[in-house]
């Protein structure tokens, strides 16, 4: 069993030097809760329990009773009658206080959020455990095994893998997130089509073709969609495009939140050499969605299915990433159209295999070969026990 995770704790440390409430949230049994037991010498409130909401009826008298600087957490904080004012209050009138809000989707999932506090709040999103920290925190080093097992810590820190775990948290996901918070009453339906999604997982995502094999309209695949999506459970990346009637400027490619249950549905025991590529851009975009603000990530393809896995702009440069197993494998042509368009910008083939950097110039193109651990646009990397590393 793993101690700490000292990567997550400096991140919410760094987020209360800024602002005094941290929303910590990311999917169902992801480890929310126990990363906010973790934080030494904190005040811990589980909000499911009917004591904690008698406790906090008074709020000003809770938060008179704390010393100055203490750290209070609000494990499921949604589960209170009005959580948005008890974190209003904190925020306002007690300024000293470190505070850890937890929940599995952003506080715009339910109405008792009356208040987004912005300005307030900093949210940290908590992806399934990273390739980074699976060897050092985890003491798992088989790639295969977090790609089958997923990422969630009770099934990546399994020996066998639990059917009836991936199962039931599913049936909790639609019970606990999905239908209380979004009050989405058919559950077949909607399992369907979560079903569906997380098949085609790491592919275009077409509305109509969901609605046809889901037997859902289109407005409620939309819908059911965006609820996916406020919960943490998919993530839709946007392609990159100038407006050129040659690129796909549209259609976005859909991501499951997890490899575990990508495996899971498709019935796989074991990981063919075929699918390693397709499981590893998973884990590649956890790690990038932790570094780099989504609004700059992007995949892009051109109307020849000419693509590049990710694309992260930064200003007037845009950087492309290719996800590789065999670092070998790249396809200089398609980088070269690419550049043809884009000229400005690095370009980056990201291997698990790869320990030491290194660059090859090919027809005047350069390209960084790295791992995740040393990919150099990550300037502060501290998953290894707490060391941290500048590249």
């Amino acid at each position: 069993m793993y101690k700490t995770r000292p990567f997550w704790i400096q991140k919410i440390k760094q987020l209360w030097d800024k602002r005094p409430i941290v929303w910590l949230t990311g999917v169902r049994r992801v480890g929310k809760t126990t990363l906010t037991k973790m934080l030494p010498d904190a005040v811990y409130l589980n909000c499911d329990l009917p004591s904690v909401n008698r406790r906090l009826q008074d709020p000003e008298t809770f938060f008179d009773l704390q010393p100055k600087d203490a750290i209070v957490i609000f494990d499921e904080i949604h589960r209170l009658a009005d959580p948005s004012l008890i974190l209003k209050i904190a925020a306002d009138s007690y300024p000293y206080l470190k505070i850890l809000a937890t929940g599995s989707s952003t506080l715009a999932a339910t109405k008792k959020f009356r208040d987004s506090l912005t300005g307030r709040k900093h949210t940290l999103f908590l992806p399934p455990v990273l390739w980074s920290e699976c060897a050092s925190v985890f003491n798992k080093k088989d790639l295969d095994h977090r790609f089958l097992y997923g990422g969630l810590p009770e099934s990546l820190l399994a020996n066998t893998i639990d059917a009836q775990f991936f199962s039931e948290w599913i049936d909790s996901f639609f019970a606990r997130d999905i239908q209380e918070l979004f009050k989405i009453r058919n559950r077949d339906g909607f399992i369907k089509l979560f079903h569906l999604i997380l098949l085609q997982s790491g592919g275009l995502l077409s509305y109509t073709n969901l609605a046809k094999h889901s037997g859902l309209s289109r407005p409620t695949v939309s819908s059911h969609i965006e609820a996916m999506k406020i919960s943490n459970a998919l993530f839709l990346l946007p392609p990159f495009h100038s407006g050129n009637r040659k690129e796909i400027i549209q259609q976005p490619k859909c991501y499951g939140f997890d490899t575990g249950f990508v495996a899971f549905l498709k019935g796989w025991e074991t990981i063919r050499e075929d699918d390693r590529g397709l499981l590893w851009e998973h884990l590649v975009l956890d790690t990038l969605r932790v570094f780099f603000n989504e609004n700059n990530l992007y995949y892009w393809r051109d109307k020849s299915n000419k693509e590049i896995d990710f694309i992260i702009r930064d200003r007037q440069k845009v950087h492309t990433l290719e996800c590789k197993i065999n670092p070998d494998s790249y396809d200089l042509k398609t980088l070269l159209k690419f550049r043809s368009l884009y000229p400005k910008g690095e370009n980056f083939i990201i291997s698990p295999n790869i320990k030491v950097l290194y660059q090859i110039k090919d027809k005047n193109i350069n390209c960084t070969f790295c791992s995740i651990d040393n990919f150099p646009l990550i300037k502060d990397f501290s998953c290894n026990n707490g060391k941290n590393h500048s590249f």
